[in-house]
């Protein structure tokens, strides 16, 4: 293979064009997980501009692009997938038919390991190495949102019907209802992470906004615009006070759901949920296929998907005793939280007292 590193700025726009055109044609090839924003040139060159040691490897055949792979580096040649933490699709981006040997890869870019945690289906070079697998549910609007409300109805009728009807009441109680998908005020967004702050230190989790670099990342992300690629912003307001809302990353054909948040005060009214409904219509109308609402159990994804689709993660790796080393420090600490996460009679009081702890800080 001829492979090339660069650092984000450093990729041409004719390569920035050709891998846009192979995610715009991913579904074309049945590879339609490849779309996924997080796996954008867009995305990648946000991170690049929050954090050091990103870098995107460009894949030549015959001297014509065949791939492109972005990871971050660090000094010692350890590999994540770029952004790991907060992005939930990862993987090497191809035109059709391209296959790659993951150890001459990695050796390209430096990397002794490359840790990933939401590799998306079909990298069977990568896939060799995952440590497990796990579903990311999505909601198909491709053949419209009437047709989505059908299925959601036919398969969960008590909860489409509780939805609606609180949507209504919402209404009825606390003023007219109205929905923005593309909300441009950052004092919106601005709100947004105020809630989602709040929400992480009342449930007990870590606060992803107190990283300044992932704010600065969801900002610039805000204000990106491309033909095929933007940050949405998706507000639902009642009577003009704005009571939840979504930013998320968009591209031709996938909406990815990322930082959902709401105003407890009218929690009654489920209003995460009715913005969740709200922007499949909205998707849909714009020529979207699916939402794809990330890894994690959670019940409202369960509610509102139709089905799954699958990611993975692991390590790939040389030999080489970095690579070793992190492996043995990092496989510990994952394989506890998917044991937790994946059995209710651990996660669950684990969650209380998660939560319990956020209470308790809160008050100080």
């Amino acid at each position: 293979m001829d492979i090339s590193v660069y650092r984000p700025g450093e990729l041409s726009e004719a390569d920035r064009a050709a891998w846009t055109a192979m995610q715009s044609k991913a579904h074309l090839h049945g590879s339609e997980e490849l779309a996924n924003p997080f796996l954008s040139p867009e995305f990648a060159l946000a991170v690049g501009s929050c954090r050091r040691g990103v870098r995107i490897a460009l894949v030549r055949e015959d001297g014509e692009p065949a791939a492109f792979f972005p990871f971050h580096r660090s000094a010692a040649g350890v590999g994540r997938a770029i952004g790991l933490g907060v992005s939930d699709c990862q993987g090497l981006v191809h035109r059709p038919g391209f296959t790659w040997d993951a150890s001459e890869l990695l050796r390209a870019c430096g990397l002794a390991v490359w840790e990933f945690d939401h590799l998306v289906a079909g990298q069977r070079p990568f896939e060799a190495a995952a440590s497990g697998t796990f579903p990311s549910p999505v909601m198909d609007v491709d053949q419209g949102y009437d047709a989505y409300l059908r299925e959601l109805r036919a398969r969960s009728p008590k909860f489409t019907r509780t939805t609606l009807a609180k949507e209504r009441k919402l209404g009825r109680e606390a003023g007219e209802v109205t929905y923005v998908h593309d909300e441009r005020d950052p004092a919106a967004l601005e709100t947004l992470m105020a809630w989602k702050s709040a929400q992480y230190r009342r449930t007990g989790r870590s606060d992803r906004f107190a990283h300044a670099w992932i704010t600065a990342l969801v900002t610039r992300l805000f204000h990106t615009r491309s033909e095929p690629f933007a940050g949405i912003l998706s507000v639902l307001y009642a009577d003009g006070r704005p009571i939840a809302a979504h930013f998320g990353l968009r591209t031709e054909r996938v909406l990815a759901c990322w930082f959902p948040a709401y105003d407890p005060a009218y929690a009654k009214y489920s209003p995460g949920l009715i913005l969740h409904l709200r922007m499949a219509e909205a998707a849909a109308a714009d020529g979207i296929a699916y939402l794809d609402l990330g890894r994690g159990q959670k019940e409202y994804k369960d509610s509102l998907k139709t089905r799954e689709i699958t990611v993975s993660e692991g390590w790939v790796t040389r030999r080489h005793p970095i690579a070793a080393g992190h492996r043995a420090r990092r496989a510990p600490i994952r394989a506890l939280r998917n044991a937790v996460q994946s059995r209710p009679e651990l996660f669950e009081p684990a969650d209380r007292i998660l939560k319990r702890m956020g209470k308790i800080r809160s008050r100080r």
